[in-house]
């Protein structure tokens, strides 16, 4: 199994994820022609996708999806909350919806979904396996949960959200509204807060480790890394980070 970004952020997000012959697309916030451009940059093709997996109905995360999933006859996975809530879905060819806490099948890719508090109508995360490996996803989170931390404890790699820098955020641009919805109980994991979920995780299959949706104006990457290597004993180096602009590249779970 391996994955790759497309590019992480406010301004767009989408992860691939490939086992055996099945690639899946995890949300789709870029335009077609981005998305097409950044798929390229990883070596692969509209027509290599089998199926759009949506976490929820935010833009940055479904803007893209709908116009590429009916270009290219793509399958879309989603829950009824995001499904009713995005004002385009309704005009997606093959829309399938799920329910966020049944296990199901794409291909060679086992897919696991699990709830999360977000600022959303009915938002999830995902767990992606291969029948030996397992990849965990979390990003658009406010916090934690016992659920979360159950779900992703013993994966072997891992995207996590290290949004922003709490002073950052406090001392930042942002309107006083924006701040507390970022800051909030649904709103996004700050490093320090994606750093103690990572703490209660078992870490020990661990092989990568990608912080990932970091705000451009809140966050730094070494501010982020430096959280998380602190839990797992490690060199800031060896985390890696999603970017905006180039996510990253792929990465192989062995």
């Amino acid at each position: 199994m391996r994955f790759a970004s497309l590019g992480s952020g406010s301004r767009g997000n989408a992860l691939v994820v490939e086992a055996k012959r099945t690639r899946l697309l995890l949300d789709c916030g870029f335009g077609v022609r981005e998305t097409i451009a950044r798929l390229s940059r990883l070596g692969l093709q509209p027509e290599d996708i089998a199926g759009i997996l949506i976490t929820h109905e935010h833009t940055d995360h479904i803007g893209g999806a709908v116009k590429f999933a009916r270009r290219y006859e793509i399958p879309v996975w989603l829950t009824h909350g995001t499904f009713k809530n995005h004002v385009h879905a309704g005009s997606l060819a093959d829309a399938r919806l799920i329910d966020g806490h049944s296990v199901f099948q794409v291909g060679d890719i086992e897919v696991q979904p699990f709830p999360v508090p977000h600022d959303a109508r009915e938002p999830v995360q995902f767990v992606f396996g291969n029948g030996s490996k397992r990849l965990g996803v979390l990003t658009d989170t406010g916090n934690s949960t016992p659920h979360i931390e159950a779900i992703l404890s013993g994966c072997d790699a891992m995207v996590l959200e290290c949004n922003h820098d709490p002073d950052m955020l406090r001392d930042g641009p942002y309107p006083p509204m924006l701040k507390w919805r970022v800051g909030g109980r649904f709103g996004h994991l700050d490093n320090g807060a994606a750093a103690r979920l990572l703490a209660k995780l078992d870490n020990s299959r661990l092989q990568h480790m990608v912080a990932a949706h970091l705000s451009e104006k809140n966050n730094t990457p070494e501010l982020a890394r430096a959280a998380l290597s602190q839990i797992l004993g490690c060199a800031p180096e060896w985390v890696g980070v999603a970017n905006q602009i180039n996510g990253f590249d792929w990465r192989q779970v062995f």
